[in-house]
């Protein structure tokens, strides 16, 4: 037997170019093996977007065959891939499209996925490229693993939470008279009251307008009917705004939130609304989309809201004491002196004053009693 000589045995902390070798490049079967059997779902793309490999644990996570998934490219249009606002994601914003564009890896990249059978999966991915040795991009692999249940305990969760939206359209969305350089217009959303006749009445405020032109810009939005300037006061400035069965601001208390702010640029608007924790921001996506179809989500917040006074009483009244009651505070029926009349109201909800009456003191009497006769826990 042949010693090997003193080069191929490096001492005095030097590295073993052998054992380095075999530390950084597993035999074939190996890395093989360790592919197919890895944990985590992980797909292989070429430099021509081709899925040239698959492990098992990626097939069984899309329901699709290996051989399913190799005959297709990454950004093929079978694949349904959507942010969590319920856009699609275009082949350019793609993670394996940003790795071949930009050589840096993409990391927590999260979406859902429409299966061949319909159902939904939330993936989270990390997408990483493979150079050759001249630093051309040969392969980008993809490792993703399934959140679908993670999502749905978060869900649970969330139950005693509020989420703070932020969606912003295009310029096509911007009142005519207000496309005009300058800065930002705020108008914040009172209240959104749905009417019997399926109509709506939405009570709004701003001191970034004079009274005519605030007026003037909710006229020109095309689903109001008519528009009624209730009070102007040290610059601010408040208007009832009659409009079709569904508005962008009615989007938000349809799920069971609150409309919050509309903030107006030139060039774009963005609508703050709140939702329930457990309430899915999609839907808001999609119902604001019947206006904009532009529309994307910018902005998500989850925040701990307890259950309040509010939520006891809205509980406690049924949707048309609630509804009369909303219209009355917001509408200025309490303040002096009054910007909207008790008959002006009945007219609204069109029934005679002495039902509006009948259910305004009935709605009056419930927040009277919890407030006063359920100050403990159960108003907490």
């Amino acid at each position: 037997m042949t010693d090997r000589s003193a080069d191929d045995h490096p001492g005095d902390g030097s590295t073993d170019r052998w054992g380095d070798e075999r530390a950084s490049t597993p035999p074939e079967d190996l890395a093989r093996q360790v592919f197919d059997v890895n944990p985590v779902g992980t797909i292989v793309v070429d430099s021509t977007g081709a899925m040239v490999f698959a492990n098992e644990r990626a097939a069984s996570t899309l329901g699709l065959s290996r051989d399913e998934i190799t005959d297709r490219t990454y950004d093929s249009s079978e694949w349904t891939i959507y942010y969590d606002d319920g856009r699609s994601v275009p082949a350019e914003e793609n993670p394996v499209s940003r790795v071949f564009e930009t050589g840096e890896p993409v990391f927590g990249f999260e979406h859902w996925i429409e299966l061949a059978d319909g159902s939904e999966r939330w993936l989270s991915s990390n997408t990483a490229p493979v150079p050759t040795e001249d630093g051309d991009i040969e392969y980008v692999v993809v490792a993703f693993e399934d959140v679908t249940e993670l999502k749905r305990r978060e869900k649970r969760l969330t139950s005693d939470h509020v989420r703070r939206l932020e969606f912003r359209a295009n310029e096509s969305a911007v009142p005519p008279s207000l496309r005009v350089e300058g800065g930002e217009t705020r108008i914040e959303i009172d209240s959104v009251v749905s009417l019997p006749d399926g109509t709506t009445v939405q009570y709004m405020g701003t001191a970034d307008l004079s009274a005519s032109d605030f007026v003037t810009a909710v006229e020109e939005v095309p689903h109001y009917i008519d528009v009624r300037l209730l009070s102007s006061t040290d610059g601010y400035h408040r208007v009832e705004a009659h409009a079709e069965s569904t508005t962008v601001a009615y989007v938000f208390p349809s799920l069971g939130g609150r409309a919050r702010t509309i903030v107006i640029t030139p060039d774009e608007v963005r609508f703050l609304g709140e939702l329930p924790g457990d309430v899915d921001p999609r839907l808001a996506a999609d119902g604001i989309r019947q206006f904009h179809r532009d529309v994307e989500l910018v902005r998500e917040d989850l925040v701990y809201s307890p259950h309040l006074l509010y939520d006891v009483v809205a509980d406690a009244l049924t949707e048309r004491q609630l509804a009369v009651l909303d219209a009355a505070y917001f509408g200025g029926y309490f303040d002096t002196p009054r910007t909207s009349t008790g008959d002006e109201l009945a007219d609204r909800f069109g029934v005679t004053r002495q039902t509006f009456n009948q259910h305004l003191r009935k709605a009056q009497r419930t927040v009277f009693r919890h407030l006063f006769e359920k100050s403990g826990a159960e108003a907490r």
